[in-house]
């Protein structure tokens, strides 16, 4: 049997919570080791190629585009990790959630003081912003859990180790702790 497959993608977020996964340090040798990476930044690989055991997904969604990411994720993955408070609660982005969309289109666009040509794009092409910026699990199915802006790289590692491992997660105080 093979190992493990493991995706990871970022959507609405600062890819902070991909550092973390970083921060494992020299783990990250051990973790290649232990499970393949498909679809990933990590890897620079754009498309799934298999079905995937694992998919980590950080930030949250606040356009068309990252609800198609997170859906095509959640088809493509056995069990999903919503990593960070982006994907959890919709993080920093979700401060616009009680601004309308257009009056904050209208103050980035139209009346910043950096900007010249003063227009709302509007093209096709362009995702189309939510009403909201949505937490993952109010799109999809989500599977697990770590908190965390961004989680800590051993909360990460443990999780991803004891999924791999198919043992209980032991997540003591330091890993989740904010202070």
């Amino acid at each position: 049997m093979g190992k493990p497959v493991v995706a990871t993608t970022s959507l609405a977020g600062c890819f902070g919570c991909h550092m973390s996964i970083l921060d494992i340090d020299e783990r990250i040798l051990d973790l290649i080791e232990l499970v393949e990476f498909n679809k990933s930044p990590i890897d620079d690989i754009k498309t799934f190629t298999k079905q995937c055991d694992i998919g980590l997904i950080e930030g949250g969604c606040c356009n068309s585009e990252n609800v198609h990411v997170l859906r095509d994720f959640r088809k493509n993955c056995n069990a999903l990790i919503a990593v960070g408070e982006c994907a959890l609660m919709g993080g920093l982005p979700a401060l616009r959630n009680t601004i309308p969309v257009q009056e904050c289109l209208e103050e980035a666009y139209l009346k910043s003081p950096t900007v010249d040509d003063k227009i709302i794009p509007n093209d096709d092409e362009l995702p189309m912003i939510l009403d909201k910026v949505y937490p993952c699990q109010d799109i999809v199915k989500i599977d697990y859990y770590l908190p965390g802006c961004p989680p800590r790289a051993d909360l990460i590692w443990n999780a991803l180790v004891a999924l791999i491992k198919g043992e209980q997660m032991e997540l003591p105080y330091e890993v989740v702790k904010f202070d």
